[in-house]
């Protein structure tokens, strides 16, 4: 029996479709967990994609084969807020989401920044990785994305 290979790996522009690809994705299988929509981001350009593959983006490859992503942005100067945090469902419970927060935070930390993210109310799957990983609840909620009626609670990683 062969060893499986888990990458993972920041993306630049020219990995564009693959991130489209898994954030397309991501969004037709859990549409109540991201602030954007598979509607919205259907519509994006190849420039717009490229631009977000070129950001703090990266996936996690299972024997070559795309299976999770996340990235971060920074909506302050202080901060690395990461979003688009998903492991397509065959992957699941192999622990690949910890290796692309790994990759997240360090990459956010060596930016000095402080790393927070949001989680959807409900997703006990999600807030539960994110608790054991060192994230606690800053007490702030807001609408997942304008017009929505469900809540997404932000959270921050503790410093190590």
């Amino acid at each position: 029996m062969s060893e499986t290979t888990i990458e993972v790996r920041l993306l630049t522009a020219d990995d564009w479709k693959v991130w489209r690809d898994l954030r397309l994705r991501s969004l037709a299988d859990a549409p109540d967990a991201f602030g954007s929509t598979l509607a919205r981001e259907r519509a994006f350009t190849e420039e717009t994609w490229r631009q977000r593959a070129a950001g703090n983006a990266v996936i996690a490859l299972v024997d070559g084969t795309p299976a999770a992503l996340g990235a971060w942005f920074e909506p302050d100067p202080e901060t690395a807020h990461i979003v688009a945090m998903w492991t397509a469902p065959e992957f699941r419970g192999r622990g690949i989401a910890v290796l692309v927060l790994d990759a997240l935070v360090a990459s956010g930390r060596a930016a000095g920044l402080r790393v927070m993210l949001d989680v959807a109310r409900g997703n006990s799957v999600a807030r539960s990785l994110y608790e054991r990983y060192g994230f606690v609840a800053t007490g702030e909620a807001e609408p997942l994305r304008e017009g929505s009626d469900l809540l997404v609670d932000q959270m921050e990683l503790r410093q190590a």
